[in-house]
């Protein structure tokens, strides 16, 4: 959903629950060692500035999504890779919540 800010990897419309799958390098994982290892290697005032400002945008656009009633579930790249099926639960745990909302059991 282009519309959406921040891109989402996937969206649950009904259930109002947004999902990024975010890269570690990329979106800061580890920041304080990465940032280290960054400002020894070539270019440092480049990527430092780069990755926090991605890592600012994040949290920007969590802020933005949920004032607007959305539910942000992000999940790191290699979180995903190494265990899939936990991030898959946290994932239908959060929409089997969301559906007990909107459509409360007598």
């Amino acid at each position: 959903m282009r519309e959406l800010p921040g891109t989402p990897d996937i969206v649950f419309t009904k259930a109002k629950l947004i999902i990024f799958c975010d890269g570690d390098f990329w979106h800061g994982r580890d920041w304080e060692k990465r940032k280290t290892k960054l400002q020894s290697g070539s270019n440092p005032g480049y990527w430092v500035k780069k990755i926090g400002r991605n890592m600012e945008r994040d949290r920007e656009i969590t802020k933005l999504l949920e004032a607007s009633g959305w539910t942000v579930l992000r999940f790191w790249e290699s979180d995903i890779l190494r265990d899939s099926q936990t991030v898959a639960s946290q994932v239908i745990h959060v929409l089997s919540l969301r559906d007990h909302l909107q459509y409360p059991r007598d």
